[in-house]
C-alpha cells in the first residue's frame, strides 16, 4: 500500500464509517463522530446493524465471537478472547454478539452453537471455529488464515 493508503473502518459505537490512514493504524485511531477507538485492542460489542457493517464493509479483518451470557464456556472464553485482540492489535479487530440479543444475526450466521468464531475479511467469511478456545489458539487460527 502506498503511504497515502486508507482503510474504512465502522465505529462498533456509533456505526459511523471511518477513514483511517494505514500508517496510522497502530496510533489508536478514534472516530470522527463519537471519538470512540477504533483500533485499540479491545473487545467491542456490536449490534445488529453494526455487526452487518463491520463484516461487510471494514478495510481490516474482523474476528466476531457470537456468545451468549447464559453460556458457562463463552464467559470462560471471554478473558482469552480479550488476550488475543491486544496480541492482535493493529492487524485484526476482535468484536463479540450476543445471540440472546440479536438471534437473526446469528442464525443468518449460521451458528448452531456457542462460542462459535467467525473470521471476515473483505466482506466474506474466511473461517469459523467452535467452542471455547484459550489466547494462543484464538491467534494461532487467525494467523493460520492469513488475517495476522
Amino acid at each position: 500500500m502506498t503511504a497515502a493508503a486508507a482503510l474504512k473502518l465502522t465505529c462498533a459505537t456509533c456505526g459511523q464509517t471511518n477513514r483511517v490512514p494505514v500508517l496510522r493504524l497502530s496510533e489508536a485511531p478514534k472516530c470522527g463522530s463519537c471519538g470512540e477507538a477504533l483500533v485499540d485492542g479491545r473487545v467491542a460489542d456490536l449490534d445488529a446493524a453494526t455487526h452487518d457493517k463491520v463484516t461487510r464493509g471494514d478495510g481490516l479483518p474482523v474476528l466476531v465471537d457470537y456468545w451468549a451470557p447464559w453460556c458457562g464456556p463463552c464467559r470462560m472464553m471471554a478473558p482469552e478472547f480479550a488476550k488475543a485482540a491486544r496480541a492482535l492489535v493493529p492487524d485484526v479487530r476482535l468484536m463479540k454478539l450476543n445471540t440472546e440479543d440479536h438471534p437473526g444475526v446469528s442464525a443468518r450466521a449460521g451458528i448452531r452453537g456457542i462460542p462459535a468464531l467467525i473470521l471476515y475479511r473483505g466482506g466474506r467469511e474466511v473461517a469459523r471455529l467452535a467452542g471455547a478456545r484459550p489466547a494462543a489458539e484464538i491467534i494461532a487460527f487467525v494467523r493460520q488464515n492469513g488475517a495476522a
